[in-house]
C-alpha cells in the first residue's frame, strides 16, 4: 500500500516585518522583546479568534493558515490596523510594521507544516505588499469582495519569481501606510513627476546561475541608463536607485511612486543554446499597462548591438520625433580582464550595500587594489580608489594625499571621457583642495552622463566649499531627486542640510539633517551638521545631544574634523560646546 500525499484547500497568510535587520541593528534585545509581545498579545489571540493556525514563525516572518478566506482577510486587516495604532505610541526608529500576503490555494500537508504553490504565492504577495499593507490574490478577492468591510485596489497581473503564471493582485493600504514608520523614514515624501518623460530602468533579471551572465545583465542595464540619460528630453533615474530593486519583484506602480517616474523599463536575460535572449518591456507606472515589449536573440558577441537596439526602441516609443542622430554616443565597455572588473564591481557592491563606513572603506580599498593589480589600465578602479583614499585622508585614516592625487591623474589619462572616472576623480581632487579643477571635472562628468548622481552631489559639495552656496543647494537638490533610493543619501543629505544653513534656510537645514541621520544610523557626519544648525537656531541643548550622538558613533571624532565638516561659519560655536 503506497502513501498518498495529504492535501487541503486553505487560505494562507505570509507576513513579514519591514526593516527587520535595521531594527535588530538598532536594538536587538528590545526588538526581540517587542516582537514577542506583539505575538503574545495580538497575533496569537487574533489567529485563534478567527479559527486559524500559526504554521511556523521564521525569525521576522509568520506563516499561517485559515479554513476561511474571509477570516484570513479579517485577521490581516485587524492586524495592520492594530499595529498602526500601536506604532502611533512608539518612536519612529522603534516602530514595527508588517507586510502581509494572502492567497487561497491547495497545500501539501506534512505533519504540522504546509508546502506547495499556494504557500509560495502567499510569500510572493507578501514581498510586494506595502509596509502596513496587504496584497491578496484574485482567488481571495473573489471570496471576500463586499464581505469584509474594506475595499481593495486593483494591482494588476504581476509576474512573480518561480511562479509559472502571472498572479492578479489586489491591494489594501488602509491608514497603516500613512504612518510615519520604517517606510516613511526610508522614502519620505514621494517625488512629483518631472515635466519631461521620466524613466527608471530596473536591473535586467539574469535567468542563469552563471555569475558572468549576472554581471553582463548589470552592465547592460547600466549602459541603457547612461545612453538614455544623455538624451536631453528625458529625465532618467540614476543607477544606484534603480539597482536598489535588484533581486526583487517590485510592484511597478509602487516603483513609479517611489522614484517619481512615469515609465519603468524591466527585462531579463537568459541563455538558449549558444545564443542569449534579452526580453525588455516598457511599462506605464501609474496604470501598470505594458506599452511595448521586444525580444532580442543574439550571439554573445552581438550583445552591445542588442543594447543599442533596446535603447533606440524605448526612445522611439516615447519620443517619436527624435532621430538616430540623438544617439551618437560612446558606449562604455568593461575591461578585457573580467577578473579585474569583478573586483571593481565587488568594491561598488560593498559600498552600495553597507554604506561608506570605516570597515567598508578598508574592504573596498583592498578590492580596488586587486582590480588594478590585474589590469593596471583599468581607469574606473583607479578613480574609485583615488576617491576612497581622498575621503580617508579627510577623516584621518590616510596620512598622505599623494597616492590619491596620482591615482586620479592616471585614471583621467587612461579614460578622460568616462563620466564614472570623471566623477570619482573630480570628487577626489576637489576633496584634496583643488576646487577649481575638481569642479571642471565634475561638470564634464555630468555633461557625459546627466544621471550620474554622485557627480551632481560632489559638484554641490565642491561649490559649497568654494563659497557658492546657492549653486551648491541647486546641485545637491538635483542629486537627491534623480537618485531617491541611493545608499549615499545619508552623506549627500547632510551636505545638503549644511548648504541650506549657509543660505540661511536654517529650519529646512535642520529638517534635512535629521532626515540624513535617520537614513543612516552609522554616520556621524549628519549629526555634527545637525548640531551646528541647532546652535545657529538657538537650541544649544539639542545641539549638545546631537554632538554627543556623533561622538558615540565615532569615538575618535576630533574638533579638527568637526571644523572640516561644518566650515568656519559654525566651527567656533561648536567648539564652545565640545
Amino acid at each position: 500500500m503506497t502513501d498518498r500525499t495529504q492535501r487541503r484547500l486553505a487560505a494562507i497568510i505570509s507576513a513579514d516585518v519591514v526593516g527587520y535587520s535595521r531594527l535588530m541593528g538598532i536594538d536587538e534585545a528590545g526588538t526581540h522583546g517587542r516582537l514577542k509581545a506583539r505575538f503574545a498579545e495580538l497575533i496569537d489571540p487574533k489567529t485563534k479568534e478567527h479559527g486559524g493556525r500559526i504554521v511556523k514563525l521564521m525569525g521576522d516572518g509568520i506563516l499561517a493558515e485559515f479554513p476561511s478566506a474571509i477570516d484570513a482577510v479579517k485577521w490581516a486587516v485587524e492586524l495592520q490596523t492594530s499595529v498602526a495604532e500601536l506604532n502611533g505610541q512608539e518612536d519612529q526608529d522603534q516602530r514595527i510594521e508588517y507586510r502581509v500576503g494572502v492567497n487561497l490555494g491547495d497545500v501539501i500537508v506534512d505533519g504540522d507544516d504546509i508546502f506547495g504553490d499556494g504557500v509560495n504565492v502567499a510569500a510572493r504577495l507578501q514581498e510586494i505588499a506595502e509596509p502596513g499593507g496587504i496584497c491578496v490574490s484574485d482567488k481571495i478577492h473573489m471570496e471576500v469582495q463586499g464581505k469584509v468591510g474594506v475595499e481593495f485596489a486593483d494591482g494588476g497581473a504581476q509576474t512573480m519569481k518561480n511562479i509559472e503564471q502571472p498572479v492578479q493582485v489586489w491591494r489594501w493600504s488602509g491608514t497603516a501606510g500613512e504612518q510615519a514608520g520604517t517606510h516613511a523614514i526610508e522614502q519620505d515624501a514621494k517625488p512629483s513627476l518631472p515635466d519631461k518623460p521620466s524613466i527608471a530602468v530596473l536591473p535586467l533579471d539574469s535567468m542563469s546561475s552563471d555569475p558572468e551572465h549576472e554581471y553582463l545583465a548589470d552592465g547592460m542595464t547600466e549602459d541603457i541608463i547612461t545612453l538614455l540619460a544623455r538624451i536631453p528630453s528625458f529625465f532618467v533615474i540614476a543607477r544606484n536607485s534603480s539597482f536598489s530593486y535588484k533581486g526583487t519583484r517590485p510592484d511597478i506602480r509602487q516603483v513609479g511612486r517611489e522614484l517619481g517616474v512615469r515609465y519603468v523599463v524591466e527585462g531579463s536575460l537568459r541563455q538558449i543554446g549558444n545564443r542569449l535572449r534579452v526580453t525588455v518591456q516598457l511599462i506605464e507606472a501609474e496604470s501598470g499597462n505594458h506599452l511595448w515589449a521586444e525580444r532580442f536573440d543574439r550571439k554573445a558577441d552581438d550583445l552591445f548591438e542588442v543594447q543599442d537596439e533596446i535603447t533606440m526602441s524605448i526612445v522611439t516609443r516615447l519620443e517619436p520625433e527624435l532621430t538616430r542622430a540623438a544617439f551618437d554616443l560612446a558606449r562604455r565597455r568593461p575591461p578585457a580582464d573580467m577578473d579585474a572588473w569583478d573586483f571593481y564591481q565587488q568594491a561598488n557592491s560593498v559600498l552600495a550595500i553597507n554604506g561608506w563606513h570605516a570597515s567598508t572603506f578598508e574592504e573596498a580599498v583592498e578590492l580596488c587594489r586587486k582590480a588594478i593589480a590585474l589590469d593596471p589600465n583599468f581607469a574606473p578602479a583607479r578613480a574609485l580608489l583615488s576617491l576612497l583614499l581622498a575621503v580617508g585622508h579627510m577623516h584621518g585614516r590616510v596620512s598622505e594625499p599623494d597616492e590619491a592625487l596620482s591615482l586620479a591623474d592616471l585614471a583621467l589619462t587612461l579614460d578622460s571621457g568616462s563620466s564614472e572616472v570623471l566623477g570619482f576623480a573630480g570628487c577626489a581632487i576637489s576633496d584634496l583642495g583643488n576646487k577649481t579643477r575638481g569642479i571642471e571635472l565634475l561638470d564634464k562628468a555630468i555633461e557625459q552622463d546627466p544621471s550620474n548622481a554622485q557627480a551632481w552631489a560632489a559638484l554641490g559639495a565642491a561649490l559649497l566649499t568654494n563659497h557658492q552656496p546657492e549653486l551648491a543647494v541647486e546641485k545637491l537638490e538635483y542629486s537627491l531627486r534623480i537618485s531617491p533610493r541611493d545608499n549615499r543619501l545619508g552623506v549627500w543629505g547632510s551636505v545638503y542640510a549644511l548648504a541650506l544653513g549657509f543660505v540661511d534656510r536654517i529650519d529646512e537645514g535642520i529638517e534635512q539633517a535629521r532626515l540624513a541621520c535617520r537614513r543612516d544610523d552609522r554616520l556621524h557626519n549628519p549629526r555634527v551638521i545637525l548640531a551646528a544648525l541647532l546652535i545657529a537656531n538657538g537650541r544649544p541643548e539639542e545641539a549638545v545631544s546631537a554632538l554627543g550622538e556623533a561622538r558615540r558613533i565615532y569615538p575618535n571624532l576630533s574638533i579638527g574634523e568637526v571644523r572640516g565638516l561644518v566650515g568656519g561659519r559654525y566651527a567656533k560655536t561648536l567648539q564652545e560646546i565640545w
